[in-house]
C-alpha cells in the first residue's frame, strides 16, 4: 500500500476486450468460449441466427482478413489483435469467428465515456476503447479511508468501473498512478475488470520486473536494440547509465526511455485537440482488377467517400484536402492529393475530387487497399442561423461530378476496415508529389461504370 499521496493522480481506463465483450453482451450463449472478431461481415454474417453449433468457426475462415479482437479463451490459445485470421485459424480452429459491427461499438464506447463523465469529467480521448482521467481535484479523491490514504481515490476509480458497467453492461480495467505512464501499464496488469494502483514508490516492485515492450512507445525495433544491448525488463533499462542510452537511441529518445524506466511523465491530460485528417480504407478480401472489377470499385470508392462525409458532418468539420490512398498486390503504396477551392463535407465534392486524384495514379497492377482521406481541416462557424453553409463546386466545373449510387452500408467482398479508420484517425495518406500521369486505359476513371 501506497503511504502518501502524489502531486498528481492519473487513471488510464481500458475497456476489456472491447469488440469481443460487445458480441458477447449480444451473444450470451458464447461466454467462456474463444471467440475471434474479424473479417468480412458478409460472410460471417451467415449462420448467427441458428444454433451456436451452426454458427461460423474459425477453421472454414479463407482470406486474408486480420483479427480484430479476441476473447480472453482465444488469447490464452495465442491469438492476438493484428494477427492474420488464417494464421488464427491454425491456432485456435474451434473459435467461433464474428464479423465486426463497428456501428455498434461506436454507440457503446460513447455510452461509456458519457458514464465516466459524470464522476470524472476531465478525459482524454484515446480511441473507441480507452481513455485518460485526470482525478487530482476530483471531489473525495483526497480523502483517507481507514489507514489508507489512497481510499479516496481507489472507492471513486471502483465507482466510475461500476458506473460504466451500469450503462454498458461491460467491464472496465483502470490503471491509477501519479502519471500516464505508469498508469497505462497498470491498467493492464490485472485485466479483465481490473483495479490497480502504483505510486512512485511502487515502481521497482511492480514496474521493473515487467518486460521492457510494457513500457508504452517501447516498439518492436527498440525492444530489439535493447535486447542486444542485453536489456529484457524495465529494471534492467532503469540500471543503464543516462550516458549510453543517448549514445545509443539518440538524445531525445535514450532521456525519453532512462525516465520512463525510472516511471517518470510529465505529459498533461489533454482534453481536447484538433484532428489533423479524417480518414476512411479497407482492404479487400482479393486483389481487384481495375477494369475487370471497376463497377465494385466505384462502389467501394464512392461508399469511403460518403463514410469520410459523414463522418465530417458529425464531428462539425470541413477541409479543402481530399487524398486517396492505393495499395497494389506488390505492397506498393501511392497517395494522391487535391486540394478544393472551398472547404467542404459534401459527400459528392469528396468523391469528385478524389476521382481528380485518381486520373493521376497509373493503375497497371491489382488493388490491395483503397483510403480516402480529407485533411486541412476546419471548425464549422456557427451564426445566428446554425450552421454556415460551405461552398458548393458549380456544374461544369471538373469537381462537379455526381457519385454512383450506394448507401452507407458496407458493399459486398469488403473485409472489415481497421477500426482506426472508423474513428477518424489518420491513416498517413501525406501528400503525395503531384504529377500529370498519361491518359491511357489504365488510368482513371476507370472505377466509374461506363456511360
Amino acid at each position: 500500500m501506497s503511504a502518501t499521496q502524489p502531486r498528481r493522480l492519473i487513471a488510464h481506463l481500458d475497456m476489456d476486450a472491447f469488440y469481443a465483450s460487445v458480441e458477447l453482451l449480444r451473444r450470451p450463449a458464447l461466454r467462456g468460449l474463444p471467440v475471434v472478431v474479424g473479417g468480412r461481415r458478409a460472410a460471417g454474417a451467415e449462420g448467427l441466427d441458428g444454433p451456436t453449433q451452426h454458427w461460423p468457426r474459425l477453421r472454414d475462415y479463407t482470406g486474408r482478413g486480420v483479427v480484430t479482437t479476441a476473447t480472453y479463451e482465444a488469447r490464452a490459445m495465442g491469438v492476438h489483435s493484428g494477427m492474420g485470421l488464417m494464421k488464427a485459424a491454425a491456432l485456435a480452429p474451434h473459435a467461433v469467428l464474428l464479423p465486426a459491427d463497428f456501428d455498434e461499438y461506436r454507440r457503446l464506447s460513447r455510452a461509456f465515456k458519457a458514464a465516466v463523465a459524470e464522476l470524472a469529467p476531465v478525459i482524454e480521448d484515446r480511441g473507441i476503447d480507452e481513455i485518460y482521467l485526470d482525478l487530482t481535484a476530483a471531489p473525495g479523491v483526497r480523502d483517507s479511508v481507514g489507514h489508507d490514504p489512497l481510499g479516496g481515490a481507489r472507492a471513486l476509480a471502483q465507482e466510475i468501473k461500476n458506473n460504466v458497467r451500469r450503462a454498458t453492461g461491460l467491464t472496465c480495467s483502470i490503471g491509477l498512478a501519479p502519471n500516464k505512464l505508469l498508469a497505462k501499464i497498470c491498467s493492464d496488469l490485472d485485466k479483465p475488470d481490473g483495479l490497480t494502483v502504483v505510486m512512485d514508490q511502487d515502481v521497482p516492485e511492480r514496474i521493473w520486473p515487467l518486460p521492457v515492450r510494457r513500457i508504452h512507445g517501447v516498439g518492436p525495433k527498440a525492444a530489439a536494440h535493447l535486447e542486444r544491448l542485453g536489456v529484457h525488463t524495465v529494471g534492467e533499462l532503469a540500471a543503464r547509465p543516462l550516458e549510453e542510452l543517448r549514445r545509443e537511441f539518440g538524445e531525445a529518445h535514450g532521456l525519453w526511455l532512462h525516465a520512463a524506466a525510472l516511471g517518470l511523465d510529465d505529459r498533461p491530460v489533454v482534453t481536447s485537440s484538433e484532428p489533423v485528417s479524417i480518414s476512411r480504407e479497407t482492404t479487400f478480401e482479393r486483389d481487384l482488377h481495375p477494369r475487370q472489377d471497376r463497377e465494385e470499385l466505384g462502389r467501394v470508392f464512392t461508399w469511403l467517400c460518403q463514410r469520410v462525409a459523414e463522418d465530417l458532418q458529425r464531428k462539425g468539420y470541413v477541409g479543402r484536402t481530399i487524398g486517396i490512398k492505393l495499395r497494389f498486390d506488390d505492397f506498393r503504396t501511392v497517395t494522391r492529393d487535391h486540394t478544393a477551392q472551398q472547404p467542404t463535407q459534401d459527400g459528392t465534392v469528396i468523391r469528385a475530387a478524389a476521382g481528380q486524384c485518381l486520373k493521376r495514379v497509373l493503375l497497371s497492377r491489382r488493388l490491395r487497399l483503397l483510403g480516402v482521406r480529407v485533411g486541412g481541416l476546419q471548425r464549422l462557424d456557427r451564426g445566428a442561423g446554425g450552421v454556415v453553409a460551405v461552398g458548393a463546386v458549380a456544374e461544369g466545373s471538373p469537381l462537379h461530378k455526381p457519385p454512383q449510387s450506394g448507401g452507407g452500408r458496407r458493399p459486398p467482398g469488403v473485409a472489415v476496415p481497421d477500426p482506426r479508420g472508423h474513428e477518424a484517425a489518420d491513416q498517413g495518406l501525406s501528400r503525395g508529389p503531384r504529377r500529370s500521369a498519361s491518359v491511357d486505359e489504365w488510368t482513371l476513371p476507370l472505377f466509374d461504370p461506363p456511360n
